[in-house]
């Protein structure tokens, strides 16, 4: 329900939220799991890799605010608005902001480097679909270290995008994880142009 001064409007289709919390649930399931119930961490991996190869199609063809054209600014925007972001005035996006486009294409590209070396790693062990390759052979122990590395480096990545969306939702006056859930966010009357 809208506000006198607000409207509200659809942002993100079901694919993009279900994506999300399925991607919260399968990295959460992936970091509890991983050294207590290795099958487990072996499939949510999967499961993961599946989500961001959905991710990566669905950013090409899929809704207006789901595309990589939406939110794929250039390094300068993403600068000029983070500066906004302290010093005013914020410009509002009804769908990503640069910095939440920005972290996007990161978690997307961490979560990518993660799930290739959690599956060289047990490849080298003779399991998985890398199993038998000449990549997998190629790797040591060494790729074990490069999957904590990701996992470690995932975990500070989704503290900033937490912390980001927290500082966005005040900033903005707006509720991002009700929007990520309903798929719908509430805009100022005066944003209507860009709608």
């Amino acid at each position: 329900m809208a506000s006198n001064n607000h409207l509200e409007v659809k942002v993100w289709d079901p694919l993009v939220r279900l994506f999300h919390w399925s991607l919260v649930l399968a990295f959460a399931l992936a970091w509890i799991s991983a050294d207590e119930w290795e099958t487990l961490h072996v499939w949510a991996g999967y499961f993961i890799a599946g989500l961001v190869g959905f991710r990566l199609v669905w950013g090409l063809i899929g809704t207006r605010h789901a595309r990589f054209t939406d939110f794929v600014y250039r390094w300068s925007r993403v600068k000029a608005y983070l500066k906004n972001l302290l010093w005013g005035p914020v410009e509002h996006f009804k769908g990503h902001n640069p910095a939440g486009g920005l972290m996007v294409l990161v978690l997307l590209a961490t979560l990518a480097v993660l799930v290739f070396s959690g599956m060289l790693t047990i490849g080298a062990d003779g399991a998985g679909p890398l199993a038998g390759t000449l990549l997998a052979s190629l790797v040591g122990s060494w790729m074990e270290d490069i999957h904590e590395f990701f996992a470690n480096f995932m975990i500070l990545l989704v503290v900033i995008h937490i912390a980001g969306v927290l500082f966005s939702s005040l900033v903005h006056k707006e509720n991002l994880i009700r929007a990520m859930v309903t798929g719908k966010k509430q805009v100022k009357n005066e944003v209507k142009s860009e709608i």
